[in-house]
């Protein structure tokens, strides 16, 4: 099967999460789980903790300024493009309306290691 990162963007400027937003983001996640799609899955600090590196030139800050961020990324296993679509859908940010998701397939990588 494929991999397919799926990046979660957020707007920043629109404050935390509600209680329910939070448990609508967590019931997804224990779904993928237990679904046995999900591979791994990672919530990133806020952009302004970045440090950005562009040649020997180092900022602090996200490599691009924009409205919405990336607030964290997951990778799943599914037998096409048209499934991993389907599981993005599902995620609860894209219903918002501070933000959405993008998928992409994955080229190459390093598999998680057990520790």
């Amino acid at each position: 099967m494929a991999h397919y990162a799926i990046l979660i963007f957020d707007d920043p400027a629109a404050g935390d999460h509600t209680p329910e937003q939070q448990a609508a983001s967590q019931r997804h996640a224990d779904d993928l789980v237990e679904s046995g799609v999900l591979t791994t899955a990672y919530a990133l600090r806020s952009a302004d903790t970045a440090i950005s590196l562009r040649g020997d030139v180092v900022t602090e800050g996200a490599f691009v300024d924009a409205k919405e961020v990336v607030a964290g990324f997951y990778v799943v296993e599914a037998p096409d493009l048209d499934a991993a679509l389907e599981l993005a859908r599902r995620n609860p940010a894209v219903r918002w309306g501070r933000g959405g998701v993008e998928v992409r397939p994955v080229a190459g990588g390093i598999p998680p290691t057990t520790r």
